[in-house]
């Protein structure tokens, strides 16, 4: 094979966006809906700093988000196995964009009120929560079977758009308009994704379903622990998040270590950056069957590239490492998407969706802790880097511990074709 050929081989496999008007619909509605939220995420926490001057008042945000995002990403789950996935986007992102609103008008008050920017941000995250399950539940009856790796690329690429320009909109309106224009996009960004998804056609439940309780998240969570290859997927992605996430250090590392200060969002940017690169050379995915073993490398790596971070002696060299990070922590990321879009079946797509964002959300809360906890009794440099260790040995005893994870193989999983059969016989390939 040529190198011209082998380029090409790497590049992004673009089918799903071609083949499949509601995969565009929802894609786009993705990305913008992420750029929208990114905008008001430098938005609230600087409104919060400037109206206090407390750190702890901005740190609280998290606290009060918390509770919010457990209880209701498992009730969204449940309720998305149960109504019309598609009714459920529009509902609750025209209530977003109401709840925005209200930030909007408090941030254009001579006087806002602090509480109740809490208030809003609780129940923001409340129905974010609750409508995420949904919307990547639907992403696999969008696109044949055969497609969901390029799609869960495709996916990620658009996130990580949206997660790149949001902050950087966001802190030039903060600089040069005020901070309740931030909502004010944001606003617009929730009306424009809301109706894409109004637009895209119905996609009923194939069988009975399972009204959303109690009885049903634990059936939820009883399934996702007994499979090994699932649990896999999850312990992974925390044991990365927990140990090795760094960012709530960079500030330190900006300030104290390197003294460039000005710097500081180039930290910020550098994993997004390397995550956008890895999800452009992503058309390999597709032809790579051993998902398993690929979450294992990419996760190890992850954590190799963070503990070097914390080693290397310039801040350009910090800056490629965390970029290489990046990279990694998105290739184990699509395939993670990849075997749970593959192996779930519908009837508990929902469930289980809401359990994956327990996943990568809680972990990069306690990573935080943590993370801020070393560097206070050690150092900055051996709280990144000894992170980045911790995780690479957590990585490597879940892959021991949990064989089938490690051997998972979409082309003989079990799970992966009876799926494959479902979608087959009901005209879903």
């Amino acid at each position: 094979m040529s190198w011209a050929a082998r380029v090409r081989a790497l590049r992004m496999d673009l089918t799903p966006w071609r083949s499949s008007r509601d995969f565009r619909l929802l894609l786009v509605a993705g990305t913008v809906f992420y750029f929208g939220a990114m905008v008001s995420y430098v938005a609230i926490p600087f409104q919060i700093y400037t109206l206090t001057g407390s750190n702890f008042a901005v740190g609280a945000i998290g606290l009060v988000e918390l509770v919010p995002l457990v209880v209701f990403g498992l009730y969204g789950g449940a309720l998305a196995d149960h109504v019309d996935r598609r009714k459920l986007l529009v509902g609750l992102g025209l209530a977003q964009a109401a709840l925005t609103v209200v930030l909007a008008v408090n941030a254009f008050r001579d006087d806002p009120s602090v509480w109740l920017i809490f208030v809003v941000a609780a129940f923001l995250v409340s129905t974010s929560a609750m409508q995420r399950p949904s919307r990547e539940a639907l992403m696999p009856r969008t696109v044949a079977h055969d497609q969901l790796p390029a799609a869960n690329a495709l996916s990620s690429f658009g996130m990580q758009i949206g997660v790149l320009a949001g902050p950087m909109v966001g802190g030039l309106l903060v600089a040069y308009v005020g901070i309740g224009w931030c909502f004010v996009v944001d606003v617009c960004g929730l009306f424009v994704a809301t109706l894409l998804y109004r637009l895209m056609r119905h996609y009923p439940h194939r069988a009975e379903t399972t009204p959303p309780s109690l009885a049903g998240i634990r059936e939820g969570m009883r399934y996702a622990f007994s499979r090994r290859d699932l649990l896999g997927t999850y312990f992974v992605d925390i044991a990365c998040m927990l140990m090795a996430l760094p960012v709530v250090l960079f500030p330190a590392l900006a300030k104290e270590v390197f003294e460039r200060p000005e710097l500081l969002g180039l930290l910020y940017s550098a994993e997004t950056i390397g995550a956008v690169v890895a999800t452009l050379l992503s058309g390999w995915t597709s032809r790579f069957h051993h998902d398993g073993r690929a979450i294992v490398v990419a996760a190890a790596s992850y954590g190799a590239f963070v503990a070097a971070a914390g080693l290397m002696p310039s801040f350009w060299l910090v800056v490629a490492m965390l970029a290489f990070a990046g990279a990694s922590d998105m290739i184990s990321g699509i395939f993670r998407g990849t075997v749970w879009s593959q192996t779930i079946p519908e009837s508990m797509r929902g469930r289980l969706a809401g359990i994956e964002m327990l996943s990568y959300s809680v972990g990069p809360l306690g990573g935080q802790v943590r993370a801020g906890i070393t560097a206070d009794l050690w150092s900055v440099r051996g709280a990144i880097t000894s992170g980045g260790v911790a995780c690479i040995g957590s990585v490597a005893i879940t892959a021991l511990l949990l064989r089938d994870f490690w051997s998972y193989d979409d082309r003989t999983d079990e799970h992966a074709i009876a799926e494959r059969e479902t979608r087959a016989a009901v005209g879903e390939a």
